[in-house]
């Protein structure tokens, strides 16, 4: 293996393991910020260790090693510089070496339901809704401040300061890195539900770099799901997220062409779409709207869940049932409202009943501050301009749409838009 291949080798891998490695460890440190550091180091090791002993036969086992050695020399050297021995001897039964033995056992166990609890400690009300689903999409997504940002129609420097005061704000409080129960999960749920879909969208459509779908975060966030799905399985909402994550997850492969270029879905080729996934996705869809009930009962991941399977359930583009998606869009504006709702919502409704319909529905929310750099809102007028025959006009727009990217990929697509508008090849 060449030095690269070894390099590319260790950063996949950390990718893969790292919210595992800090899940862990923060249940076991009660600190986001050591727990972040422990699995850090274990990386630096390995950029140490590997390029000259070659990649390990396990090596997310042995970025475990690793993170567990450092953690246990911490406790023992420091001592967690007393106030920290005094907190683990407190949660531990008084014995330093207890906590020692307990890093040992619990690092070699199955760490699904650690990681769920650094979620559900990421989501505390001690925290605002949006540092919840920052922090975790810090912590357990891997996403940059940078990528959190974009995700949140958001500033890199609000963003940053949110994480920061999130992670105090859970060293102060001293909190078990737990999944809570009764009435407190069902407080935290939403934020849950939130900041899982926030991960799994990020690796559906990647907000900056040069790939469009980013798949070990789609992988995480329906992992998490089905994690959730387990731990509540009369819950519709968290159902209705499972379906929804599983149906979309089935498109991820034809959502490129072969050159690698954004394909939308009307283009898209229907053959390549995971028909086991989609299945999974319709299995929990029915079990999930057989607890909700009427559909004005259904909540907002149960409506998403079904628009998608409106998608999956069509053969041909031709197929779709564009009405019931723009009624759908019509209801869940009710009950989860948001710009980026109204704007795919003129998309429903452009498909519909014509781009007019949708040019109409997009001069009633283009003031939104938060579209304002929002790329998709331009790319999204251009279209109903170009269908609409308005050509220079719709070229103008996909060209103010590719300057607000930051997707590599998904710039080449509204640049090739708009020399389509000139007539160039």
């Amino acid at each position: 293996m060449t030095a690269g291949e070894t390099h590319r080798a260790i950063e996949a891998t950390f990718r893969l393991e790292r919210a595992r490695l800090i899940a862990g460890l923060a249940r076991l440190v009660r600190n986001v910020d050591l727990a972040e550091e422990l699995a850090q180091d274990a990386l630096v090791v390995a950029l140490s260790e590997w390029p000259q002993r070659g990649v390990p036969d396990n090596p997310g086992a042995w970025l475990l090693a690793v993170a567990k050695r450092r953690a246990i020399d911490i406790l023992r050297r420091d001592k967690m510089r007393e106030r920290k021995h005094e907190e683990i001897a407190r949660t531990r039964h008084g014995a330093f070496d207890d906590a020692a033995e307990a890093l040992e056992t619990a690092m070699d166990d199955d760490l699904g339901d650690e990681l769920l609890g650094l979620v559900f400690t990421a989501c505390h009300p001690i925290l605002s809704p949006d540092a919840r689903a920052a922090l975790t999409l810090r912590v357990v997504g891997g996403l940059t401040t940078e990528e959190i940002a974009r995700a949140f129609l958001s500033s890199e420097t609000a963003i940053a300061q949110r994480i920061v005061r999130a992670k105090k704000a859970i060293a102060r409080a001293g909190l078990t890195f737990e999944v809570p129960r009764g009435a407190e999960r069902a407080a935290r749920l939403p934020s849950v539900l939130e900041v899982i879909y926030l991960v799994f969208n990020e690796g559906y459509a990647a907000t900056a770099g040069d790939d469009l779908v980013r798949p070990g975060l789609c992988l995480e966030a329906r992992r998490l799901g089905r994690m959730l799905a387990a731990l509540m399985p009369e819950d519709a909402e968290v159902l209705g997220l499972l379906a929804l994550m599983e149906i979309q997850a089935s498109r991820l492969a034809a959502r490129t062409g072969p050159d690698g270029d954004f394909l939308p879905i009307t283009e898209q080729d229907r053959a390549r779409w995971d028909r086991l996934l989609i299945r999974r996705g319709l299995d929990a869809l029915v079990r999930a709207e057989a607890l909700a009930g009427p559909v004005s009962d259904w909540g907002p991941y149960l409506l998403q869940a079904e628009l998608a399977a409106c998608h999956a359930r069509a053969r041909r583009a031709a197929d779709t049932d564009w009405p019931r998606i723009a009624a759908l869009y019509d209801r869940l504006r009710v009950v989860a409202p948001s710009p980026v709702v109204d704007l795919n919502r003129a998309i429903a409704h452009s498909m519909a009943s014509g781009p007019d319909a949708g040019l109409r529905l997009l001069d009633e929310i283009a003031a939104a501050a938060a579209l304002r750099h929002y790329a998709p809102l331009p790319a999204a007028r251009g279209d109903f301009l170009f269908r609409a025959g308005r050509l220079a006009e719709a070229r103008s727009e996909f060209e103010a749409a590719a300057a607000l990217t930051r997707n590599a990929r998904e710039r080449a697509y509204l640049l090739a838009r708009a020399s389509a508008c000139a007539g160039e090849p």
